[in-house]
């Protein structure tokens, strides 16, 4: 339930960001960096509930797109940090992946 909730607030602040972008501006670096400490936040705590071995296997997908997800934004993060905006294409495929894991996760409550 945590990483549901930690995964929901950096969704909030990856459409604020995808937003920019998508409208041809960088994104502020500050939102950023909260989003990536979130996502980093959200995890581990994904990753510590898998090794107890307290779930099914959704919960295993889940963190493996959820990991897709983060390099993908690593990979944003380097656009960003030559001072490019990302493509449009690499933005949608990062939140496509961060959903599907998301929902994914959010499917072991229902």
């Amino acid at each position: 339930m945590i990483a549901i909730i930690i995964f929901a607030i950096a969704a909030v602040g990856g459409l604020f960001l995808a937003s920019k972008v998508l409208s041809g501006q960088l994104a502020p670096w500050a939102v950023s960096i909260v989003h990536a400490l979130l996502g980093a936040a959200g995890l581990v705590t994904l990753i510590l509930v898998v090794l107890e071995g307290a779930g099914d296997n959704r919960l295993t997908a889940a963190l493996g797109l959820l990991v897709v997800a983060a390099l993908g934004g690593f990979y944003l993060a380097s656009i960003h940090m030559k001072g490019n905006v990302a493509s449009k294409n690499i933005v949608f495929i990062h939140a496509g992946i961060a959903v599907a894991g998301f929902l994914t996760l959010l499917s072991v409550l229902f």
